[in-house]
């Protein structure tokens, strides 16, 4: 669906369980979440994407390295409640061992680029624990800036960062 130097996004399917269950059931990945994922939430988050394409035309994909095929992780834009709003974000999670070279910016710029090439939203965010340190670089990375930072019951305090369609164009 969406190629990059290193990488495709595709579709997720029920066949890239096992895959997806290295990444979010790995606690040190899913530190800054409020758990890792057991086989029902797995098998729920690929169920929830599969939904999503169907719907929006979107959701989070499968990231793979192009040379080899293999999934390790997802990436993609879904619609997401923050700070009291469902806005457009970019997700991104990479397996632990293909983490540090670049993957999750990588596949986010691309999820940018396809976003404001085939969408009509004006402004993109990525959202965050506020000690997901990683998550708000990868955010930067893409372009984005920080614009909010609010109180929540899950994260404690979420960070806020987004790019708009006119800032994209600069680039």
């Amino acid at each position: 669906m969406i190629e990059t130097k290193r990488l495709q996004l595709r579709e997720m399917t029920e066949n890239d369980f096992e895959a997806l269950y290295k990444v979010l059931a790995d606690s040190d990945i899913m530190q800054h979440y409020p758990y890792a994922f057991d086989e029902i939430r797995v098998r729920g988050w690929i169920d929830r994407n599969i939904e999503r394409y169907r719907i929006f035309g979107f959701g989070l994909w499968a990231v793979c390295l192009k040379e080899t095929g293999e999934m390790i992780g997802d990436c993609g834009l879904t619609m997401q409640l923050i700070n009291g709003q469902i806005k457009p974000e970019i997700g991104y999670h990479i397996r632990k061992d293909q983490q540090r070279k670049g993957y999750a910016a990588e596949a986010a710029a691309a999820v940018r680029d396809w976003t404001f090439n085939n969408t009509p939203f004006q402004i993109i965010y990525s959202y965050m624990k506020y000690t997901n340190i990683p998550s708000a670089r990868t955010a930067i990375s893409y372009g984005c800036r920080q614009v909010d930072e609010y109180e929540d019951e899950i994260n404690e305090i979420t960070k806020v960062f987004a790019i708009s369609r006119d800032e994209w164009i600069k680039l």
